[in-house]
């Protein structure tokens, strides 16, 4: 059966392309501020028409508490058969500055064997991907082996919770033996990839006043002190001169088990530029996903340009920090705003306020779902399955973990490095999308 699979899927690509070339031209930023709320409402209703067509019954749209939409069905589970929730989300992020896109953002572009557009790959590549796979198992099958249920939400570039809340109160809507979350990818193409790791997020303002309003530099510059150079010298005591945290009480010595990332790999996908050095005393892959890292997201002084000679009377900062497994993102940020209170210099007033929290996630590495997915992923491409952690945060991971304990949960999906999502000229690799899928469809035929 692998091998009408494979062609089943591969006969789909030419409808995978039209398909989100239709969903990439839904301006679906969930922020009324940037872009009208009936583009996502639009992206919502094609969602649920393409998995109706799919052959998924009672799909529907259900308004979350944060306004957003969830695209949610099922296909009953035949007897005795497993069911798996497939989730994806449709709404993307900004384009950052048309001006930076070689193509248009949210036309779907092909370019040296790419497809390029903003959601080309996070995450309305993975919708596609779950389209291509189930109509690849009716077309083998003529059914699915599994139960299968889809949910997609409209809200997750915007951290806003939608789902998360959604979720709690409709528990047995979603309920399934095995969760595959499609928002990650390969470590590279062409090598099958599980994400068994997320790090958690914690974010906090801090805002240092030290007079009551700017002053000539010249007439009291000096004994005047200075907020920006208080609030620098704070953030500084974060980093050591390698580049490790040193934040009083969060461990900074973690190591990696799973695939390795050559620095000079990593150098190409972060786009570092030359003579630039890489910084902290691990490996790209300890850093990465295994310890903790600080960044300092945004700071409130004047711009270089029209700036005066006076000493500010205040000066702020978003200050980012990504907590690995095994450490508690509240704890996390317990010792980082101590950390920050017990630097503050020369009696500045100083405001630290708790911005978000978001804990650390570790997904499934044994359990038959794990067995099946793992051989589906080594069938479709050929080769052993490797492991890797994200950086980033999924919140919705914790989530469904705490509301469904005996399912089995998994990242993956068609984003890997060179799709540079959430940045300009996102882009998919076509044959990412053929694999996944191809590996999905095999996973649940498995599975079952």
């Amino acid at each position: 059966m692998s091998d009408a699979l494979r062609g089943a899927v591969r006969g789909q690509m030419e409808r995978v392309r039209s398909d989100l070339a239709a969903l990439v031209s839904f301006k679906s930023v969930a922020d009324p501020d940037q872009y009208p709320p009936e583009e996502c409402e639009k992206a919502a209703a094609w969602v649920r028409d393409a998995f109706a067509e799919a052959g998924l019954l009672e799909m529907a749209l259900s308004r979350t508490p944060d306004g957003s939409l969830a695209v949610h069905g099922h296909a009953p589970a035949p007897d005795g058969a497993p069911t798996v929730l497939l989730y994806s989300h449709y709404d993307v992020q900004p384009p950052l500055g048309e001006e930076q896109w070689e193509s248009p953002s949210f036309e779907l572009t092909e370019r040296d064997g790419r497809w390029f557009g903003r959601g080309s790959a996070d995450c309305k590549g993975n919708i596609v991907m779950h389209l291509a796979a189930l109509r690849a198992l009716k077309d083998v099958h003529g059914r699915f082996p599994t139960g299968v249920k889809v949910i997609c939400e409209g809200s997750e570039e915007q951290g806003t919770g939608g789902l998360e809340a959604f979720v709690a109160e409709n528990a047995e809507l979603l309920a399934a033996d095995a969760i595959l979350v499609c928002d990650t990818g390969n470590f590279a193409v062409g090598v099958p990839t599980l994400t068994t790791t997320l790090r958690g997020v914690t974010n906090v303002d801090i805002k240092v006043t030290a007079l009551a309003s700017a002053m000539h530099s010249g007439m009291f510059g000096g004994p005047a002190p200075d907020p920006v150079a208080g609030l620098l010298a704070m953030l500084a005591s974060m980093l050591d001169a390698r580049g490790d945290a040193t934040i009083d009480g969060i461990d900074a010595t973690g190591t990696w088990q799973g695939v390795d990332y050559p620095a000079e790999r990593f150098r190409g996908d972060a786009q570092v530029l030359d003579g630039v050095e890489l910084i902290g005393s691990g490996s790209v892959a300890d850093m990465l996903w295994a310890r903790p890292a600080v960044t300092v997201v945004g700071i409130d002084v004047p711009p270089v340009v029209g700036s005066t000679a006076a000493v500010q009377p205040s000066a702020a900062a978003r200050v980012s920090l990504r907590v690995p497994p095994g450490e508690s993102a509240q704890g996390a940020q317990d010792a980082l705003v101590a950390h920050l209170q017990r630097r503050v210099p020369w009696g500045l007033q100083a405001e630290i306020e708790r911005v978000a929290v978001g804990e650390p996630f570790v997904g499934s590495l044994d359990g038959p779902a794990f067995a099946a997915l793992k051989a589906a992923m080594e069938k479709a491409y050929g080769r052993p399955m490797a492991t890797q952690g994200q950086g980033g945060s999924i919140p919705l991971c914790n989530v469904l973990a705490e509301t469904y304990p005996a399912a089995e949960i998994f990242l993956m999906g068609v984003e890997e490095p060179r799709c540079l999502i959430h940045a300009p000229n996102e882009s998919v690799d076509p044959s990412e999308i053929e694999h996944i899928a191809l590996a999905e469809a095999l996973f649940l035929e498995r599975f079952a």
